[in-house]
């Protein structure tokens, strides 16, 4: 069996609900072939970020960006990845680095127009990425040398304040849950940003274009979060992950944009009109389950072969509930202080005790969910380093918890059908449901 198991061996799809899945993904098509023309075609200098970046600021500047973690999930989804991961060990790279952060670079190293995306990156303007775990600096400064190019780095200071239930003040006591000094140190690092972008690309920063984009941000996420409500409370639940995770995540790529705000309003409809006329995402609801980690982007029909087979439904992953209280901010006439107590810590949140397992035990409450499914990468020390006091939290909380071993973007380990049956079995022994659900 090939090692790049996943969809396009198995011939697993994920199947799509609702309308405006549809447009979103047509609409991401289109900005793709769009950026590249940017980018490629036309030379526009343009930015490489981490998703934990202020993108806010490449927005209101009008520079193209190219997030890494979309990056990486891109080349996943066209069965590249092990292919570029062979490159990087031949190097003299370990074999276990983190596969997310480091599939664009690998994709660089393989330096192979023919399969690369795009051809490959052409050389960036700026590299910016938050030091949130010791690789991360090593990744960027070699990935900056081997494009021929600068990387930014910014600060990810200890979090002294513990509060295990942020979620509840977050949008308006957000200078008090979030630390003040934490948060006006990435307010000065922004300023140099802003001003190396300037100075690199010709592009000036609006004040007031920026200031615009923050109030339709905070409109965007609070449809957002409308639907996430909707979707943990509803029986059935209405929407399935394969419809939750483009229609949240594809308008965060876009996010302040008319475009955007539009489709999550859209979205935020559609969900509605299905809780009102009771349409659940599988056929018998049996099982509600909570997904703990990145997507399986090299396998998106993972998901809904639990619902077909067992009538198990994810209703739950970090997206769509993050969108409420990690990105929607009181301004209070202090625009760029309420960003930066947005990017501050938005991976500490999703990845570190005690926030991480206070909100996430908090939301499997609210849910009703019946058991969790945490992804576990092996390479990947962020993503595991609070998944084991999460599970242990939510065990105590009476939640079942699977560790799945995998990665969201490197197929190797992967395998489609051993997969569902693993969290079939546990199902059936942990929760008591076995066979079909037709």
């Amino acid at each position: 069996m090939s090692t790049e198991t996943g969809p396009k061996e198995t011939g697993q799809r994920s199947r799509k609900d609702l309308a405006c899945t549809a447009v979103a993904t047509a609409y991401q098509k289109a900005f793709g072939a769009d950026l590249k023309r940017r980018v490629v075609d036309d030379g526009e200098p343009f930015v490489v970020a981490q998703a934990d970046t202020p993108h806010e600021i490449f927005h209101a500047m009008d520079i193209p960006l190219v997030t890494n973690q979309w990056w990486s999930a891109y080349i996943s989804a066209k069965q590249l990845s092990a292919r570029y991961f062979d490159v990087m060990a031949q190097r003299g790279y370990p074999a276990n680095s983190c596969k997310y952060c480091s599939l664009g670079l690998a994709c660089t190293l393989a330096n192979d127009p023919k399969t690369a995306p795009w051809g490959g990156l052409p050389t960036p303007a700026l590299l910016v990425a938050r030091l949130t775990c010791d690789c991360i600096q090593h990744v960027f400064e070699q990935w900056a040398q081997a494009l021929g190019t600068e990387f930014f780095p910014i600060e990810a200071p200890a979090w002294e304040h513990k509060e295990s239930d942020w979620f509840r003040h977050s949008q308006t006591q957000w200078e008090r849950v979030y630390q003040p000094d934490r948060i006006q140190l990435l307010v000065d690092e922004m300023a140099d940003l802003i001003a190396v972008l300037e100075k690199r690309t010709g592009r000036r920063f609006d004040e007031a274009k920026f200031h615009h984009l923050m109030e339709r941000i905070n409109e965007q996420e609070g449809y957002i979060a409308e639907a996430a409500e909707m979707i943990g409370t509803a029986r059935p639940c209405p929407v399935s992950i394969a419809d939750q995770m483009p229609n949240t995540m594809i308008p965060q790529w876009h996010r302040g944009s008319d475009w955007a705000v539009d489709h999550a309003r859209r979205f935020r409809d559609e969900v509605a009109e299905r809780v009102r006329n009771g349409i659940g995402a599988a056929q018998n609801e049996r099982i509600r389950l909570m997904w703990i980690g990145a997507g399986v982007w090299h396998d998106p029909g993972f998901y809904q072969a639990l619902e077909d087979r067992l009538g198990a439904v994810f209703v739950w992953s970090m997206y769509m509930p993050f969108a409420g209280p990690q990105y929607i901010r009181a301004l209070d006439g202090r625009d760029m202080h309420a960003l930066s107590s947005r990017i501050c810590s938005m991976n500490e949140v999703l990845h570190l005790p005690p926030w991480m397992n206070g909100w996430m035990t908090a939301e499997a409450d609210r849910c009703g969910i019946d058991a969790a499914i945490v992804l576990v990468p092996p390479d990947n020390r962020l993503s595991q380093s609070g998944t084991r006091l999460t599970a242990q939290a939510l065990e105590q909380a009476g939640v079942p918890v699977l560790a799945l071993d995998g990665d969201m973007v490197d197929a190797k380990s992967w395998n489609h059908d051993r997969m569902v049956a693993q969290v079939a079995d546990f199902l059936a022994q942990r929760v008591g449901v076995q066979g079909d659900a037709a």
